[in-house]
């Protein structure tokens, strides 16, 4: 039996295709609080469910959502379809009103981690009505001035520690123009490869990002081996594919200036996949109601994970608190 009053894993009807959620509570008076997973198409429920429960189960709502085509959502019938971001956006829309409807609610908390937080900043200028309070983390600002500080962090550590593989590596791919890389998909996840390796995604566990994502994807209980490991293999690609040539083109520091719901970065200082150079600035001139900046010392893309006691005290305290709906 379990030890929750709610958790439940089920398969919503959103927009014409089923997708998957994971909502889990003690406490069904509490803020219903939606993560809004990275990628695009890597669902972060691996490490939210078992890491964030111990610290959020009594406190809110927490509903992990498997967006179109990612883990639990992929299917190979769709592998042909094209995906845009406005299609994202309704998607993200959908599931908040479902949200609302099943816990008779006016708003919702929105977490968006990484590709996340791109969907996140997306859907506020539209619906911010539906929103109580936005949390970034590895907030992303600008796409081409991303994916070049980014580049050049790996490719200088590599240089610095002399790790001749590492550079012989970044040599053959070549920094990238406009946010693209030559090789494409292949080139990119080299590049987030030693990124995560070299500590700018994961700070104090330098390790490859087929571990980062791999060993809390079979030891969380969230899926099953067969077929959710394929689902979320074959999903990461597609969504990526299709969705990052319009992800490096949008700049949050032209097209988000202003939004009428509070905003808190929850952001480590270490980030190199999102780098904190360019989220910083674009926070400092956003004009919001309410907005805090939340550094974690000893993470760098994921502090949800990195310093999770932390990162689960702090939403209750500072974000949670103050949410009345």
């Amino acid at each position: 039996m379990s030890r929750y009053l709610l958790d439940e894993r089920t398969a919503v009807e959103i927009n014409g295709g089923t997708q998957y959620l994971h909502l889990r509570s003690n406490n069904l008076n509490a803020p219903v609080v939606l993560f809004v997973h990275g990628g695009p198409g890597v669902p972060d429920r691996s490490w939210v469910m078992p890491l964030q429960s111990p610290y959020l189960a009594d406190a809110c709502i927490m509903v992990c959502w498997d967006q179109r085509m990612a883990g639990k959502s992929y299917r190979n019938r769709n592998a042909g379809k094209k995906m845009t971001l406005p299609q994202q956006t309704d998607d993200l829309h959908a599931v908040i009103l479902y949200l609302l409807n099943r816990f008779h609610r006016q708003k919702v908390c929105l977490v968006g981690h990484s590709w996340g937080s791109i969907l996140s900043c997306l859907y506020l200028p539209l619906y911010p009505e539906t929103v109580s309070a936005y949390v970034g983390m590895g907030q992303f600002v600008d796409g081409f001035e991303n994916e070049r500080i980014s580049y050049e962090f790996v490719l200088d550590y590599a240089k610095e520690h002399q790790d001749a593989k590492a550079i012989k590596d970044l040599s053959a791919i070549g920094a990238p123009i406009n946010g693209m890389y030559a090789g494409g998909f292949d080139a990119l996840m080299v590049q987030r490869n030693y990124m995560t390796k070299f500590g700018g995604g994961c700070w104090k566990e330098k390790e490859s990002i087929f571990r980062s994502v791999l060993m809390p994807f079979l030891t969380s209980g969230e899926y099953s081996l067969i077929p959710d490991l394929y689902r979320y293999a074959k999903g990461s690609s597609y969504c990526v594919r299709q969705l990052w040539p319009d992800i490096v083109h949008l700049n949050f520091n032209d097209s988000l200036k202003e939004t009428a719901v509070p905003v808190y970065l929850f952001q480590g200082d270490h980030d190199q996949n999102t780098p904190v150079v360019l989220s910083r600035p674009w926070f400092d001139a956003l004009k919001a109601p309410y907005k805090e900046w939340v550094p974690f010392h000893e993470s760098a893309h994921s502090p949800i994970k990195e310093e999770p006691e932390r990162w689960g005290t702090l939403l209750k305290k500072i974000v949670l608190s103050k949410i009345d709906d």
